[in-house]
């Protein structure tokens, strides 16, 4: 069977990763691509990498027929998301990649992004698209929200440390390094090359990084009580990538073992062994998270650093892995490439 599938908002980076791996699925079939201000133009216009597939014209949203789409893809900005997806039909399979689904509160949706929720009654069908930890839900759901990719890789490092109960849940810092294209495509004066080649900062210092909103949600929900994180982002000037090393403290060994234990049997999730870090360089391009854990020189104390692909797992890979569960496919299917390296 090949599934038809429409992107919404395709001219993005996250649009264009869906187009270049959803193109090489044997049973998914693109069949409709908006983007407002770029409808009439090709992908190849858009995308010049993608010259070489077959792809429908950029549409108006309005121009598609939802009746013979079997899923729909909605990479749009925030707000833009939940405005265009209450007014779809309700019975469309639709995995957003937007933040405006991740967060069940209301009251928090509206603290972390300024606005309140004009979708609330699809707020609540909504089910969080962590694949590895959300699989059973996000195959029955109709509605998936694709998590931040920031907030994806603080989780692969901490979600089975909150559950195993093996780390201070009242002692842990997240220092996370990501690519400038986890910013968008939209221009913006600091990410102009000679604002951000050369140098590195850090962002949303002292917990106003949205994604934390994510991160207080998940690993309260796991610990029964309020767990905050301290966390500091980092702008790098790379294309890809999501390093994130986060400090704890408990038994190295059991850290690791945790882990280990956890992701056995996720064909996407890989362990270094004991004592080697990842790098972004051996992730790139791929829908693959690696993981390593080092003791640190203090007793008690572990450094835990996870690497993937903000654009790949971080966010429209982990929507193919979503998407593979919601039609019944194999969860790997058109996701197993080997990263790109150099």
């Amino acid at each position: 069977m090949t599934h038809k599938i429409a992107i919404l908002g395709a001219s993005g980076y996250t649009g264009a990763e869906l187009v270049r791996l959803i193109a090489e699925h044997p049973n998914m079939e693109i069949v409709a691509l908006a983007a407002e201000r770029k409808a009439g133009m090709t992908m190849a216009q858009v995308f010049p990498h993608l010259r070489h597939m077959d792809l429908p014209d950029l549409c108006k949203i309005s121009e598609i027929d939802f009746s013979r789409i079997d899923l729909c893809f909605c990479a749009l900005p925030h707000k833009t998301s939940q405005e265009v997806i209450s007014a779809l039909p309700k019975d469309l399979k639709i995995i957003d990649l937007s933040a405006d689904f991740r967060l069940t509160d209301p009251d928090e949706y509206e603290k972390w992004y300024g606005n309140p929720h004009t979708a609330i009654e699809q707020q609540e069908e909504a089910v969080y698209g962590l694949t590895e930890f959300y699989r059973d839900e996000i195959r029955d759901a109709r509605l998936v929200a694709g998590t931040g990719c920031n907030a994806a890789t603080g989780q692969y490092v901490l979600r089975p440390l909150v559950s195993a109960g093996v780390i201070d849940l009242d002692d842990i810092v997240l220092d996370l390094k990501c690519a400038v294209s986890g910013a968008g495509r939209s221009l913006k004066e600091n990410l102009l090359h000679a604002e951000l080649s050369e140098g590195t900062n850090a962002y949303a210092v002292g917990g106003t990084h949205r994604h934390l909103g994510e991160f207080d949600q998940e690993f309260s929900k796991l610990a029964g009580r309020t767990v905050h994180v301290q966390f500091t982002p980092h702008l790098i000037p790379a294309n890809r990538g999501i390093l994130a090393t986060t400090y704890v403290k408990g038994d190295p060994l059991s850290i690791y073992e945790t882990l280990a234990k956890a992701y056995a049997d996720e064909p996407f999730i890989q362990m270094l062994p004991m004592g080697e870090t990842p790098s972004t360089h051996h992730v790139r391009g791929s829908n693959f998270c690696h993981i390593g854990v080092v003791a640190d020189r203090i007793e008690r104390r572990a450094i835990v650093i996870a690497a993937l692909d903000n654009l790949t797992k971080g966010s429209s890979g982990q929507a193919l892995q979503n998407a593979n569960l919601m039609l019944g496919e194999i969860e790997t299917r058109g996701l197993m490439m080997a990263p790109l390296f150099p």
